[in-house]
């Protein structure tokens, strides 16, 4: 019996109940789906804070006050605060290269009848250098800027098109809480950063800043490193900030310490053992989903081979071999794990694009990605799933005496 001869006696098995086959394969496509769809978002996610991480380049680095890392909508307050003394120490540090201490300005922000509520930033002029952020129109605030205490704002993209739209806002004068701000320039879009829309917001002199808030603490710390490898600068920063705070911390308990910092590079290794936390959740998933095609696929196989009694003794008396009874069943298993395993890829990848397109109406930044690692992985595992559940009741079907599959009624 030909390879091709049997394949078409596997195909018309498979067609010959076109519904029972369907929903036979309904846990592969739900398995195969579910991965495909999973890994896709995954991607898609990782390539978004890959992409965050990047802007801000490999030598950042944050400090954030207390225990907390919530970034640049943290308060600090008290003795868990960053005071302009340590910054002056940290200026000194040899593996740091330049250091912006932020601090915020609360309150409504208006142009003429427009009033609007961006994040404002008092930042000195290291900070643009440490965030990687450069002027689209007019120029970014410079030392003498800081020094000279000027009343000058930077705007941000967003910023600009709520409180001014479609005019020119260089040298217009907008109000920030009780004071008024000349407008000297607008950055370039960035989109995010880490989850914070950095085209939303408002910058004006640190200097400025303090003096209209009376703050004598900053909110965060932004930094550069001298070198990619930050955990030196790290250990030498936190060294210096628990002399300062008089933190005695030998055994490197995070929770004795009040301040957090945090590096591009750190960012990565999260990165990468959520990624490893997502890959082992996705393959349970797709394990159970597939066990449960799997035990489908036997049982209605063996009531296949049940039906087909008579069918399998005709075949073995006009020559059939063993072996070409145990291909023929084994490759309807495949058959169904493989077009099952089909139709689950495009239905995870229909899902993965649906849900790109209604995320990137939030995140500017989320596109639509399928991985392919994972993808293939997934019709593998159909397949291995076919071929291991398909071989029981293949080898109960090749086992058939002819004679006595001839009289089975």
């Amino acid at each position: 019996m030909y390879f091709r001869d049997t394949l078409q006696s596997a195909f018309k098995g498979v067609s010959a109940n076109a519904l029972r086959s369907l929903l036979t394969m309904l846990g592969i496509i739900i398995g195969v789906g579910s991965v495909v769809l999973m890994s896709a978002v995954g991607a898609s996610m990782q390539r978004v804070i890959l992409g965050q991480i990047s802007s801000l380049g490999a030598k950042s680095m944050v400090i954030f006050p207390g225990q907390q890392q919530g970034g640049p909508n943290s308060v600090s307050t008290g003795h868990d605060s960053l005071t302009f003394d340590d910054v002056d120490r940290l200026k000194l540090l040899s593996t740091i290269t330049t250091v912006a201490p932020v601090v915020f300005i609360q309150g409504r922000t208006s142009e003429g009848s427009q009033d609007e509520s961006p994040r404002v930033f008092g930042v000195p002029p290291e900070f643009f250098e440490n965030q990687k952020i450069v002027s689209q129109e007019g120029r970014l605030l410079d030392a003498q800027d800081q020094q000279g205490a000027t009343f000058n704002a930077v705007i941000a993209p967003d910023a600009r098109d709520k409180l001014f739209g479609s005019v020119d806002p260089l040298g217009k004068r907008i109000k920030i809480a009780n004071n008024h701000y000349t407008v000297v320039g607008v950055t370039r879009a960035l989109g995010s950063q880490f989850f914070q829309n950095v085209d939303d917001r408002i910058y004006v002199p640190l200097s400025v800043a303090r003096t209209v808030t009376g703050q004598k603490y900053a909110n965060y710390i932004t930094m550069q490193s001298t070198s990619l490898a930050s955990d030196v600068a790290i250990d030498d920063v936190t060294f210096l900030l628990r002399r300062l705070h008089g933190i005695n911390n030998p055994a490197n308990d995070p929770k004795k310490d009040n301040f957090v910092v945090r590096s591009s590079a750190q960012a990565n290794q999260i990165l990468g053992g959520v990624s490893l936390g997502l890959t082992l959740f996705i393959t349970t998933v797709a394990a159970i989903s597939l066990l449960v095609g799997g035990i489908g696929i036997m049982n209605i196989m063996l009531v296949s081979v049940t039906e087909r009694t008579r069918e399998i003794g005709l075949r073995k008396a006009v020559g059939a071999k063993r072996r070409d009874i145990l291909l023929q069943f084994l490759l309807e298993s495949l058959l169904l794990t493989f077009l099952g395993g089909c139709i689950g890829l495009l239905f995870g990848i229909g899902l993965a694009f649906i849900a790109a397109a209604i995320v990137t109406k939030l995140l500017s930044t989320y596109h639509f990605v399928v991985s392919v690692p994972s993808t293939i992985s997934a019709l593998l595992m159909a397949g291995v799933t076919g071929l291991v559940f398909g071989i029981s009741p293949a080898r109960r079907a090749a086992a058939l005496s002819p004679i006595e599959a001839l009289r089975y009624e």
